[in-house]
């Protein structure tokens, strides 16, 4: 099956669109993104990435510059639970390269990838501009901040509950 938004989903691009001057629908390019990956799983394959350029009548290499760029959108299946832990200066000098170490060693996955169970994935980004809450991580649309060994099992511990694990 052809990944096609639904009526609701294609007028809110139709909507995004429309913020634009004519001719500039490109500018609509990251807020679709989002809205793709949020609709299709939580991640943009190369068919969903080739439909919002259809959508926005840009070719598809225009769609995969921007989405390979930005650390917020994931070209490959994420799990339910996506950890994004900062890896610049001032959370390594806190101590995320020791929580990195840690959540890698408790879930037993790498850099990028996704545990057995399809709950958790590891992820290092780039600054989420939180350095006074360092070292820190992004849960979702909520900032973990100030890890610890035991904020990150606890963290752990209340995804699985959630997940009914």
């Amino acid at each position: 099956m052809a990944v096609q938004f639904s009526e609701e989903k294609l007028n809110k691009v139709k909507e995004i669109i429309a913020r634009y001057p004519e001719g500039k629908q490109k500018s609509a390019l990251i807020p679709v993104l989002h809205l793709a990956q949020e609709s299709f799983g939580g991640w943009l394959s190369a068919e969903t990435m080739d439909y919002v350029a259809s959508l926005l009548q840009i070719t598809s290499i225009e769609v995969y510059e921007v989405a390979t760029f930005y650390s917020m959108y994931n070209l490959k299946p994420v799990g339910k639970y996506l950890f994004e832990v900062c890896q610049t200066g001032p959370c390594m000098l806190n101590g995320s390269d020791n929580i990195i170490a840690y959540i890698k060693e408790k879930l037993g996955i790498g850099n990028g990838e996704t545990t057995p169970d399809g709950l958790f994935t590891l992820k290092t980004v780039e600054c989420l501009g939180a350095c006074g809450y360092a070292p820190m991580m992004q849960l979702g649309k909520f900032y973990k901040e100030h890890l610890t060994k035991e904020k990150v099992d606890q963290i752990i511990a209340e995804c699985r509950a959630q997940a009914g694990n």
